[in-house]
């Protein structure tokens, strides 16, 4: 026992790895066939669908917050009870849509329209769109 306490120690001390965005950019490929990003210039910086709402800036605003898509009663729960989109709140998002629409609702019958789960990488999606300002 003795001797496992300095590898114990080593590992709590270690910080757990950061979060890349240059992987999330990469992990974007996932999420074209939905989404684009663009920018208030007209820039495209992801050119992408038009079934999920552009991402430009979407970190720091409101959620549903786009006013040229039209978002479902799931997400409009989650902005009516004062969502706000941050890094760990897309990363747990992206996971399972629908589990975190019903959390930051309140409602336990709210859905998601997004059915896709980002199994892993969802921190470096996050990050990367933190970039898009």
């Amino acid at each position: 026992m003795i001797r496992l306490l300095p590898v114990l120690a080593l590992l709590l001390a270690t910080p757990a790895l950061a979060a890349d965005p240059h992987e999330g950019e990469e992990d974007f490929k996932k999420c074209k066939s939905c989404h684009s990003i663009t920018a208030p210039d007209g820039t495209e910086i992801q050119k992408g669908g038009k079934t999920g709402p552009n991402l430009w800036g979407i970190i720091g605003n409101p959620v549903a917050s786009n006013p040229d898509f039209k978002y479902g009663d799931g997400i409009l729960a989650a902005k009516a009870a004062g969502a706000v989109w941050d890094e760990a709140a897309i990363a747990t998002y992206l996971a399972d849509p629908t589990a975190w629409v019903k959390t930051a609702s309140g409602d336990d019958s709210a859905k998601s329209k997004m059915s896709f789960k980002l199994t892993a990488g969802g921190e470096d999606m996050a990050a990367y769109l933190a970039t898009l300002k």
